[in-house]
């Protein structure tokens, strides 16, 4: 049962109200607009879905895969592109086109992407380290971005002794950054161990001046009301918990409006969402077998918890048409209710990485000598 939500503040972002403060976080390879639009559906266009991460290089080249990614759907209001960058110049360069084309009403930068090939260059959840590197990338996009309003999402810091989120939220405040978002791990935690709600709660303390939304291990309705309370937090992101199951964006609408109803889906159901967004993909992608074969990584997680053999789970997976994967389908115990368990953690738990950093990047995190435009991924997603 729903612990119903108390009365709470309005989240502004800038001129726009998320209400509930709920943000679906980007995921790379995940939150493009078909699954955006499925989450939106199930949460009545409430709250607010972000893209996933856009490379700037790529974008002010206009590489052909960025402007697909950066395809919003009709519905999708606000508009909100998460950007990655590394060079101040560069990422104003991106904000600036934005603005001037039109393409976002909302940006949010990344500095919480643990992947290897992205920390390596001196990006994502390590860049903090770098305080006058993200002063100054905040500065050039705060000017640039006009009236849009920019947040940041980030990381506690690359591991236990070396963490950024308190100087990176004091940083963002003094460059005029809207919110912040914090993910309770370190980079060297990735998605391991659990997510340290006393971090956001030290971080709203210390930046009362702006919003501060919650990340981490929030795999259910309950989960976000209770990160709420516990942390003094203004709002909540929401990544890993909703894979395989957008209608979790019903849930927190539901929770937060305090009727505290909860969809558990049936077999049947499920199936049905799962060929709908195999169907969307096909359709954005504009080749129906591609939209099938992009699906597959997400039939584990539509499953979890099912009667589903592993035979099964193997046709599924390897299935590259609409045919075909409506067939299987129809193949299972349609009937089966929602199974326990299958509203705890999904997606990657692996923690405890050695992080991929430049040379030399820990011994002073004052010197961004050698980070700059050639630093820059180019192609956008991840």
């Amino acid at each position: 049962m729903t612990t119903l939500a108390p009365a709470l503040p309005l989240l502004r972002i800038g001129p726009h109200t998320v209400q509930p403060p709920v943000v679906l976080a980007p995921m790379a390879g995940i939150t493009n607009a078909p699954f955006r639009t499925l989450c939106r559906e199930f949460s009545g266009g409430k709250g607010l879905f972000v893209s996933e991460m856009i490379t700037t290089r790529a974008l002010v080249e206009r590489n052909e895969k960025t402007m697909q990614l950066i395809h919003f759907d009709a519905s999708e209001t606000p508009r909100s592109i998460q950007l990655y960058g590394v060079d101040p110049v560069t990422v104003g360069k991106a904000v600036r086109m934005i603005v001037d084309e039109d393409l976002a009403d909302h940006i949010d930068l990344n500095f919480g992407c643990p992947v290897p090939k992205v920390t390596r260059k001196g990006g994502g959840s390590a860049l903090p380290y770098k305080r006058p590197l993200l002063r100054a990338i905040l500065r050039e996009a705060v000017a640039e971005a006009g009236d849009l309003p920019v947040t940041i999402k980030m990381r506690k810091g690359i591991d236990d002794d070396h963490t950024t989120y308190l100087d990176a939220g004091r940083i963002a405040v003094e460059e005029g950054i809207t919110a912040v978002a914090l993910h309770g791990r370190t980079t060297a935690q990735h998605y391991g161990g659990t997510a340290d709600w006393d971090a956001i709660a030290r971080l709203k303390e210390h930046v009362p001046e702006i919003p501060v939304l919650g990340n981490g291990d929030i795999w259910s309705a309950d989960d976000a009301l209770r990160m709420m309370r516990e942390t003094g937090c203004d709002g909540v992101v929401v990544g890993r918990g909703c894979l395989g199951r957008p209608w979790l964006f019903g849930d927190l609408v539901s929770a937060f409006e305090g009727t505290g109803t909860r969809q558990e889906p049936v077999l049947r159901q499920v199936a049905d969402v799962m060929l709908r967004h195999a169907t969307l993909l096909g359709e954005w992608i504009g080749d129906e077998s591609r939209g099938v074969i992009d699906f597959r990584k997400h039939v584990a997680w539509y499953l979890k918890g099912f009667a589903v053999g592993s035979d099964m789970r193997r046709k599924l997976a390897v299935t590259s048409s609409l045919e075909e994967l409506g067939g299987q389908l129809q193949e299972l115990d349609l009937d089966q209710p929602w199974p326990d368990g299958a509203d705890g953690p999904r997606g990657r738990t692996s923690g405890n990485n050695r992080v991929a950093l430049p040379d030399g990047w820990l011994k002073d995190p004052y010197d961004c000598a050698g980070v700059g435009a050639d630093a820059e991924l180019d192609t956008s997603g991840g």
